[in-house]
């Protein structure tokens, strides 16, 4: 019966962000995420499939421990209620990723009521073990900076061996043009990560016995895998350096197997040291029992059970109506009328941008395309404009605003967009924008400071192929920030929680807008971002609010 409840509450009322996938399913969103390839999640296929392995060995492995027959139901009961008080809060939150930890901890309950203590203990690692089969795009800042990292110990690696290697960012460059490679997203370890974390925690989880010599087994793919990716880096560089751009990137290809036999191999030889020291208690293992298992689940043998599942098995389908009920009324909630941005007429669209800039600049509409249309909820808001410098016409500013509506997806993380257009991401950094000095009086209060736009710019590079067929990159500046109610904040991290936690304690959608500012910077970066800025001092008063940012 706990299971069946359970189940109608994660497929019914499992999934309250719509707008990519929509479906109200938790189990259809999370199975998505594994056969999209965008999503970088296809080995959560692999993780299920080790995570039963795991259920099936633990319970034919372990023993039943003394008392395992008359264990109370409290802490399965805990389990599973607080499972969906989980749910409950990644609903109102839209944060699938937090249902799927309350799904994750009901399973548990479930498991230990129907099998005690035996099946309790048994499930307990392999449902922990599902983690790593959880999309987690917030990684993606660790994987920037994790790049950076293994860039640099490479580069200086290789000026070490008197190979004169010239670092730009992302980029390395032979001197004389025999070899340049752009480290990408993949070599950075960040897509490999996750995958090296959960097999480095499975080899500590079979070979040990304590938690503690399990988890640091697991925690050592962090340092290997930075070890992993700064040799395959190193070693294409002296390959190229030997033979030549096409031997160099056959060595990538076969270095990106390198890295898992490099990580895997370190921490199968510190697995070795450690049980060599006998450290972690590495030689215990589990009794088997040649008897078979009965479950402790109530029979007619013993009505006592029957009395002690009652109790348990109602609170549980009580607190699942309940959360459906409570996931109804969240699906209801109104839109807040208060948003940061100026609103067109229709109250859905943020005000459309002045076609002129004095005698400076001209605006040209920039359409928004059908399949942002399709892509992205119904009730998202566009405003866009192509500014176009009438001293020289070459040179552009792109300046676009997408409102939310109820469902947060609207708004996504700004690397999704940029890497799928075939930008690079060489590099970000938090900058400043300034209002007008003509809007400076009227955008803050008396006693408080002068508002400023706080946004994040990202170093991009795109390459093109010009017409003597010579392949060039063309380098721009992209700024973005996000505009609340009442607030400006420059990271995506951080709108989401604030519109999370907005979203509990007033029970309301509130309107986020993403806001764009993007220009090419071939003749440098602070002529870029003065284009921005010079834009901005003819446009922020038309479309923003003025809200001091520390508010």
């Amino acid at each position: 019966m706990c299971a069946l409840v359970g189940f109608a509450v994660f497929q019914f009322s499992g999934n309250s962000a719509r707008g990519y996938i929509a479906t109200d399913s938790l189990f259809y969103w999370w199975g998505y995420q594994w056969s999209n390839a965008g999503s970088e999640t296809e080995h959560g296929w692999l993780i299920l499939a080790i995570s039963a392995w795991l259920l099936g060995r633990n319970l034919r492995a372990r023993s039943e421990e003394p008392g395992a027959g008359s264990q109370r139901a409290w802490a399965p009961t805990a389990a599973m209620l607080g499972g969906l008080a989980v749910h409950l809060l990644g609903y109102a939150m839209q944060q699938g990723r937090l249902s799927i930890a309350g799904l994750l901890l009901f399973a548990w309950g479930v498991l230990a009521l129907f099998g005690g203590r035996r099946w309790g203990r048994a499930a307990a690692f392999p449902l922990a073990f599902m983690v790593f089969a959880i999309p987690l795009n917030v990684l993606d800042t660790l994987g920037f900076h994790l790049r950076l990292g293994v860039i640099e110990t490479a580069w200086q690696l290789a000026h070490g061996l008197g190979i004169d290697v010239i670092r730009n960012g992302t980029q390395l460059v032979s001197p004389d043009g025999r070899y340049q490679y752009d480290v990408a997203a993949a070599c950075s370890g960040l897509r490999s990560l996750m995958a090296l974390a959960a097999l480095s925690l499975l080899v500590g989880y079979l070979n040990f016995r304590a938690w503690w010599a399990r988890a640091f087994i697991g925690l050592l793919c962090l340092p290997y895998a930075f070890v992993g990716n700064v040799a395959r880096i190193f070693v294409i560089i002296v390959v190229a350096q030997w033979r030549g751009q096409a031997a160099g990137e056959r060595t990538h290809d076969v270095m990106g197997f390198g890295v898992f036999v490099i990580v895997l191999g370190l921490v199968q030889l510190t697995v070795m040291l450690l049980q060599r020291w006998n450290v972690g208690r590495p030689g215990e293992t589990m009794a088997r029992r040649e008897d078979g298992f009965r479950p402790n689940a109530p029979g007619s043998s013993d009505i006592c059970n029957v009395i002690r599942y009652k109790y348990p098995v109602a609170a549980v389908v009580i607190s699942s109506g309940i959360v459906m009920l409570a996931a109804h009324r969240l699906d209801t909630i109104q839109l807040h009328p208060r948003v940061g941005i100026r609103l067109a007429a229709d109250g859905r669209n943020p005000v459309a941008l002045p076609a002129y800039l004095g005698t400076a600049w001209e605006g040209q509409p920039a359409e928004v395309t059908p399949v942002e249309r399709e892509v992205l909820p119904p009730d998202t808001g566009f405003s866009r404009m192509n500014y176009v410098s009438l001293h020289n016409l070459n040179t552009r500013v792109l300046l676009s605003i997408v409102l939310s509506g109820r469902d947060r997806t609207s708004i996504h993380r700004p690397e999704i967009c940029l890497v799928g257009q075939g930008w690079t991401i060489a590099d970000r950094t938090a900058h400043v924008f300034t209002w007008p000095s003509s809007a400076k009086a009227s955008a803050g209060k008396p006693g408080q400071p002068t508002a400023r736009v706080p946004a994040t710019v990202l170093r991009i590079e795109h390459e093109f192929t010009n017409p003597r067929g010579e392949k060039v990159k063309v380098p721009a500046l992209f700024a973005y920030w996000f505009v609340g109610a009442d607030r400006i904040v420059a990271s995506n991290t951080e709108r989401v929680l604030q519109a999370s936690l907005d979203r509990l304690r007033h029970l309301q959608a509130h309107r986020w807008a993403y806001v764009v500012v993007q220009t090419l910077a071939v003749d440098g970066e602070a002529a870029a971002l003065a284009r921005m800025q010079e834009v901005l001092d003819g446009t922020l008063p038309a479309f923003q609010e003025p809200l001091p940012a520390d508010r």
